[in-house]
């Protein structure tokens, strides 16, 4: 069977999507919010100097009922105010991928966003 121009072209399309695809997954990066300090105070500026991509990893580390991570829009983060709705993690090890755009998170325990325990990242 002899195959066309067409079909040659619908392999290398094909091929380049698969190379693409796992050129992303291959570099995801996980990274530990705080360092070695952890999900803590004045984590705000944590982000500063790090590139993020859509599918990397965030881990929270932080002592259960010490603090928790809430997933918020720009506009609670800035108010340091958790929505209706909003996912909420407290295991203490919590993992979560960065969508494309702007991630928010803080922790709703009284005073802590305040006191710096928030971070914005803007993942491309």
């Amino acid at each position: 069977m002899v195959l066309g121009k067409g079909s040659a072209m619908v392999d290398l399309a094909v091929l380049s999507l698969c190379l693409v695809l796992h050129f992303e997954m291959a570099h995801a990066a996980t990274f530990t919010v705080g360092d070695a300090n952890g999900w803590t105070f004045n984590t705000v500026g944590w982000p500063k100097g790090k590139r993020f991509r859509a599918g990397d990893t965030l881990v929270f580390n932080y002592s259960p009922g010490a603090h928790n991570v809430v997933a918020v829009n720009k506009a609670s983060y800035s108010a340091c105010k958790t929505p209706k709705g909003a996912k909420t993690y407290n295991s203490g090890s919590d993992q979560i991928k960065l969508a494309k755009g702007p991630n928010y998170f803080i922790c709703n325990f009284a005073g802590h966003c305040e006191s710096g325990t928030k971070v914005a990242v803007n993942a491309v």
